[in-house]
């Protein structure tokens, strides 16, 4: 479409949170009013047509500019304007609707089949999420080698259909489960629930909690569902007083007397919090080192003997990583660390996040190291205004793709199952959406970071930044990855301190006394 570097990158990220922002939204739908199987099947198909828009305009000549070789500083290539920009950007916000409400639904689905309370179809749940991390590891394995090389030879148009194919396909095999699935009946507006109670708290902010908590409220208004029943807790007490039942006669409308279920919905979100903000500066690195990692790429030896590697091919090292990594953690790690420590994932799902967090910071120091290596290379070869051609192997990048195929393997599935399991049954949907958040609002502020980074250290002659401009080999990327090393070590510690304060809803501890014989032939199958 010829659009320059700079507005690519402003349409991707874009993209990015808007998939964020409609998986919220999805979330909001599937919980409050109809379910995630029904979510699935409306918009998965409105992804398959978005693909089908762009396969179509990819292949007509009168849908997009006129050819030009983009790579020609010389050349004037007319940009995507008029009725075809148009169709652009409603191929790409569709399949950002598509993606963001089926993504928000499809683990929460999946997590609905299993019952956390029971010991064998907890430890199913945990091994599920694994392996739809699997799942997406390994459809982005196949896409980093198969639709790379198809968009490559045989052109973008039959890159798009392939893609719009596969998105059928998923939805038809979705669909295929129709008959077996466990369906979570919608309760109604998450969010009105928990309006409802900040509004009921405020109201009767100046009445007195009782002694007893079994006098608060527990009986659902009429009409209204409650599919699972939480216990009152202590902390956030003000809240309480949104279940403090009245004298006769007072007002008892869903917007002044609340259930403790209700109660308890919103204190969970509310001690979710610090969790989903330490989440958010833990994953701040992620995308910036996938993306500069690549660059630093760009500028090496890719040849494996007389293979010439595409930098764009080298996503493929973490993707195969985490692809192998995740088979060995399910199948060999879990089980032993469980038996070691009893929990039914092996370790608490805090402390793979954290594992995730801490290797995120290694990825950071050993791409540093590396990049300053590069660097000293460039300036003995005098390549300082070169882009391309610096006599060291690419392979050096590996160890931070393996610390990252690491992070995707802990944090990644530690903060899906975390989000999933905590968040109550009628909120999954909007966990899981919370879930996917992290990783967008992460990429957001860590583009913030590279504006503040590269503001902030503008001196001298040259009036560069550390990453400014197109040319690595003047740049001082190798500043950056310490300053994002430093800052993710703050957020590791930052992480620790909050989950150290937070409590469980769920029992993570593997109960093997309850398991009878059937329950163990299940469990060892």
């Amino acid at each position: 479409m010829h659009e320059d570097i700079a507005n690519s990158s402003t349409m991707i990220n874009n993209l990015v949170g808007a998939s964020c922002a409609f998986s919220l939204v999805g979330a909001f739908i599937s919980d409050s009013y109809i379910t995630r199987f029904k979510t699935i099947l409306i918009f998965g198909p409105l992804e398959f047509m978005a693909y089908g828009l762009l396969a179509l305009q990819a292949h007509l000549p009168s849908l997009r500019p006129p050819h030009c070789n983009i790579n020609d500083q010389g050349g004037n290539c007319e940009k995507v304007h008029g009725w075809n920009s148009f169709l652009l950007y409603i191929g790409l916000y569709m399949i950002a609707l598509g993606d963001g409400f089926v993504r928000a639904s499809s683990p929460s689905l999946g997590g609905d089949q299993f019952d956390g309370e029971d010991p064998v179809e907890a430890i199913q749940r945990s091994s599920f999420f694994n392996s739809y991390t699997f799942g997406i590891s390994l459809g982005g394995l196949i896409g980093l080698i198969l639709l790379v090389w198809i968009q490559n030879n045989k052109g973008w148009g039959i890159g798009f259909g392939v893609s719009a194919l596969s998105v059928l396909l998923s939805v038809l095999v979705v669909a295929s489960g129709f008959p077996y699935y466990r369906y979570q009946i919608p309760e109604g507006s998450p969010l009105t629930r928990t309006l409802q109670v900040l509004v009921a708290a405020f109201r009767k902010r100046n009445l007195s909690l009782p002694e007893n908590p079994e006098e608060l409220h527990k009986t659902p208004q009429k009409g209204t569902n409650e599919v699972e029943v939480l216990s009152h807790t202590q902390g956030f007490k003000f809240l309480d007083k949104a279940a403090i039942v009245g004298e006769h006669g007072s007002d008892n409308s869903p917007w002044s007397l609340c259930t403790t279920t209700q109660v308890e919905e919103t204190k969970v979100i509310l001690r979710m919090v610090p969790i989903i903000i330490s989440s958010i500066l833990g994953s701040i690195p992620n995308g910036l080192l996938l993306s500069f990692t690549v660059q630093q790429g760009t500028t090496m030896d890719t040849r494996l003997g007389n293979i010439q590697i595409s930098p764009a091919n080298l996503f493929v090292i973490p993707q195969l990583f985490q692809t192998v990594m995740l088979v060995v953690y399910d199948r060999s790690i879990v089980p032993f660390l469980r038996r070691i420590t009893g929990y039914t994932g092996g370790i608490t799902h805090f402390q793979r996040i954290a594992i995730g967090f801490l290797f995120a910071a290694f990825a950071t120091c050993a791409a540093a190291v590396v990049e300053n290596r590069r660097l000293k290379i460039v300036e003995e070869n005098g390549l300082q205004n070169m882009t391309t051609g610096v006599p060291m192997s690419v392979f050096w990048l590996v160890v931070q793709y393996f610390c990252l195929g690491v992070v995707d393997v802990t944090s990644f599935v530690g903060l899906l199952e975390f989000f999933n399991s905590e968040a109550p049954r009628g909120m999954k949907s909007i966990g899981t959406a919370i879930f996917w958040c992290v990783p967008g609002l992460a990429a957001f502020v860590g583009s913030i970071t590279v504006g503040l980074a590269n503001k902030a250290s503008r001196h001298g002659t040259s009036g560069r930044g550390w990453i400014e401009g197109n040319n690595l080999n003047k740049s001082h990327l190798d500043y950056f990855y310490w300053l994002l090393c430093f800052m993710q070590i703050l957020a590791l510690l930052n992480f620790i301190y909050w989950a150290k304060r937070y409590t469980y809803r769920q029992n993570l501890h593997f109960q093997e006394g309850n398991l009878n014989s059937q329950s163990r032939e299940m469990a060892a199958i």
